[in-house]
């Protein structure tokens, strides 16, 4: 009981410590979710684990009740971590018997004030105005200038009032103190007494507190030895003014620097100084601050440490120019006495690479108007800049000075080095000589003319080549082109079509034979035929005046099927057309499929090319005893029924067409009954099935009823069927018993009848065999047609009908107003 009490009062007091914006609980069930580990001091956090420790717990049990109470994993990690620091770094000694654990870690003794320098706004227009350079650094969020508080003590740091000294004694004697040091500059020592230390650095503070501690008993340097440390730091006020964003008094830690109060006043304002921030102490100016010395340089000599009641004052600038153009950082630069424009130049980074350096234009203030002038390469060192002067850095010229270039059909094309008396068969030789395939009849010289027009001469290039013609002395800017004998002509081709493996165009090459261009289409197919290939040739001179004249020249060649390289040659010509056909009486294997209730259902092979249904049925074994030869079907590929064997075209453009011949029929009829027929005569097609009698087929074998076999026909006898089904615009689509008794509309009635959209009239059957049979009118009857088992009735929809809308009534009413009008007119003509 008394170990769980210890284990309830610590999770109270851990509670309490870490959030103290969370009440104390009432009971032990307190929750620390949103506890977060690192607003913790270190000091707390020891006199929580000092106060487990003396209650037996350990760090990993701390950690454990913590999670227990709603910290969450990731807080808890941290804790963790924490916890590992603080007994890495801390020193553990014995005072009254007990193991106490001392942190070295600094904090401040503060609280400084929230965004005190709050930095200012970049104009949404700043990208079209010069930048002041420098003003980045103090409204760059990422630079903060603030003091590490946990390096090492400082040695020449000067205590002052509310600095905190870790005094450590060990040895022969053990003690461990913090001490404050009081607005008087004392501390006080216990059992030592008081000793002044403001004003000292921390080096000399600690020789007088060794001096202390020996002259009361303390054996310092016999056995015990001191060790002090700065503890929490205290806080200055530095005065800011001037040209600054946010002028005012500022709480800084007293290891701040002079840029860190910058910082926090945001920096100098458009009119402050960068180059002459004075640094006030005492009434007198102890540094002058050059921000572009760490902006250059990184040079921080004049970042000097702050003391309480020190004052930095900013000046309005006194000479500020702006260099834009191409320089790498343009902005507006402030300029000291004795600096030059080639100082202005060196703050900006220097030149770009496309920069124009021999002269910059200045802009400069004369009296009550502007002046332009030129500033040259040679003063650059001796010119002193001006108030308001503005420098322009422009880029060099987009043109060359001796450049020539020469394309086409050489082997080295590209831009050459125009040098005195150049002549064009140099540049020739320059770029490696003519190619092989250079036209050399003609070339031709574009030329750039003193006003800035062009002018072309032609020239023999194989004259120049030889030196029989006279050569031509290049300028500035010529473009020599050479064309190449193939970008004069067509491209030169041949093509090969039939029996062969890969049938295509070809490009065309000099000698090329037929054995060759078949070689090169991957040979003969399987039925190819090596004999009567024929070769098709244009014709050029054709008479235009003749009917009959030819339009081409086609030779009929003879080929060994082995391609022999010894065979006699039939050479070929641009353009020519090739053509390979199959061998007479080549016939590849075709097969049909019989399925359903036929004896040996399966693939058979035609045999004859008037093998038919019947012939294919018997070979099946004719039907069993359970077969619907009502039902039979026929199921055909498109490209078949079209009469069309598919592997010698292509059948993507048989298919294409058609798609198109159906599409052709359904537009061509505008009855919705029609309309109805040809919607189940296009199902039918693009479900590929042929309505065929098998019934009387097989009752008369040979006849017209009995279709010759295609490759990938597939016969269909179903089993018996004893169940019609009705559906479209019905009430309650359905199948239904099939009796002969019953009529087509007892069907219909069978499945709740006609519904208020159905259009009668246009009622249609399928048979099981594939067949359509359409309602017609007999009298002012409909006569349906009849139903067998299998079938399906379809009912379709009534058309929709567009009313006359308010435009139409009112062109109708005023025509028909406008006729009477005429016709009472002509009767009173006749009275």
């Amino acid at each position: 009981m008394i170990r769980l009490k210890y284990i309830l009062a610590f999770l109270i007091t851990f509670s309490f410590l870490v959030a103290s914006k969370l009440s104390v609980a009432q009971s032990t069930s307190q929750n620390i979710s949103n506890v977060n580990v690192d607003e913790v001091s270190d000091d707390k956090l020891m006199q929580l684990l000092q106060q487990a420790q003396a209650q037996g717990l350990s760090d990993d049990q701390v950690v454990a009740r913590a999670q227990a109470q709603g910290l969450s994993a990731s807080q808890a990690d941290k804790l963790r971590q924490r916890i590992s620091v603080l007994r890495g770094s801390g020193n553990t000694t014995s005072v009254n018997g007990r193991d106490s654990l001392i942190s070295y870690s600094r904090q401040l003794n503060y609280k400084p004030e929230v965004d005190s320098g709050k930095r200012e706004k970049k104009d949404l227009f700043n990208s079209i105005t010069p930048r002041v350079f420098g003003a980045d650094l103090f409204n760059n969020t990422h630079i903060t200038f603030q003091p590490n508080l946990r390096l090492a003590t400082p040695l020449n740091y000067i205590l002052g009032p509310d600095d905190q000294l870790n005094i450590s004694v060990y040895g022969n004697s053990l003690a461990n103190w913090k001490l404050a040091i009081s607005p008087e500059g004392n501390i006080n020592i216990p059992g030592v007494g008081i000793l002044n230390v403001a004003g000292k650095t921390v080096e000399q503070a600690t020789a007088a507190i060794n001096s202390k501690l020996a002259a009361n008993n303390y054996a310092i340097g016999r056995g015990t030895n001191v060790k002090v440390t700065l503890g929490d730091i205290r806080s200055i006020k530095v005065i800011i003014n001037g040209e600054v964003t946010q002028p005012g008094t500022y709480t800084l830690p007293s290891l701040a620097t002079a840029f860190v109060a910058l910082t926090a006043a945001g920096g100098p304002n458009a009119n402050g100084s960068f180059r002459q921030i004075e640094i006030i102490r005492n009434n007198r100016i102890i540094r002058r601050l050059d921000v572009y010395d760490f902006l250059l340089k990184g040079d921080q000599k004049d970042n000097i440490s702050l003391q309480d009641q020190d004052i930095i004052r900013v000046p309005t600038y006194k000479v500020r120019v702006a260099l834009l153009g191409e320089v790498k950082n343009p902005a507006l630069f402030e300029v000291l006495p004795g600096e030059t424009i080639n100082d202005v130049i060196r703050f900006s980074g220097g030149f770009t690479d496309q920069a124009y350096t021999g002269r910059i234009k200045v802009t400069q203030i004369i009296d009550q108007q502007l002046h332009i002038g030129d500033i040259f390469e040679s003063d650059y060192k001796n010119y002193l800049p001006l108030r308001g002067d503005k420098y322009v850095v422009e880029r060099i010229l987009d043109r060359y000075e001796n450049r020539v270039v020469i394309k086409g059909a050489v082997f080295r094309p590209g831009e050459y080095e125009l040098h005195k008396g150049l002549t064009l068969s140099q540049l020739i030789k320059n770029a490696a000589g003519l190619k092989e395939d250079a036209f050399t009849g003609r070339g031709i010289i574009t030329r750039l003319k003193p006003d800035n027009t062009y002018e072309q001469l032609s020239f023999d290039v194989l004259g120049v080549v030889n030196n029989t013609t006279p050569d031509i002395t290049l300028q500035r800017e010529d473009m020599v082109e050479i064309s190449s004998i193939f970008d004069l002509r067509d491209k030169y081709t041949v093509s090969i079509k039939g029996e062969v493996r890969s049938p295509g165009q070809f490009a065309f090459a000099e000698n090329m034979s037929v054995q060759d261009l078949i070689f090169k289409a991957g040979g003969f197919t399987e039925g190819a035929s090596a004999k009567r290939i024929e070769v098709a040739r244009r014709i050029n001179n054709s008479d235009p005046l003749s009917k009959n004249s030819a339009v081409a020249t086609v030779f009929n060649v003879n080929v060994d099927r082995e391609l022999k390289s010894n065979d006699a040659k039939f050479i070929l010509k641009p353009y020519d057309i090739v053509s390979i056909y199959t061998l007479p009486g080549y016939e590849a294997q075709k097969t049909v499929k019989v399925e359903g209730e036929v004896l040996y259902p399966g693939s058979y092979t035609i045999q004859k090319k008037n093998e038919k249904i019947s012939d294919i049925i018997q070979r099946a074994g004719g039907l069993t005893a359970s077969a619907d030869v009502d039902g039979g079907t026929l199921k055909r590929d498109n490209i078949a029924i079209l009469g069309i064997d598919k592997n010698k075209v292509d059948t993507t453009g048989i298919e294409k067409e058609r798609m198109e011949r159906l599409g052709r029929l359904q537009r061509g009829y505008k009855d919705s009954v029609k309309n109805t027929a040809v919607n189940a005569a296009t199902a039918q097609m693009r479900n590929d099935y042929v309505g065929i009698d098998l019934k009387k087929i097989l009752k008369s074998p040979g006849s017209n009823n009995d279709l010759l076999l295609e490759d990938g026909d597939i016969i269909r006898v179903p089993k018996q069927q004893q169940i019609v089904r009705v559906n479209g615009e019905v009430l309650y689509p359905s199948a239904v018993v099939f009796e002969k008794s019953k009529s087509f509309s007892s069907y219909v009635s069978n499945a709740g009848g006609y519904s208020p959209k159905a259009l009668r009239r246009g009622a249609y059957v399928v048979y099981p065999n594939g067949t359509v049979k359409a309602t017609h009118k007999f009298l002012f009857f409909n006569s349906h047609p009849g139903v067998r088992p299998g079938s399906e009735i379809f009912v379709p929809v009534k058309p929709e009908r567009k009313g006359l809308g308010t435009t139409e009534i009112v062109g109708l009413t005023t025509g028909l107003a406008s006729l009477g009008a005429i016709i009472l007119g002509i009767l009173s003509l006749h009275k």
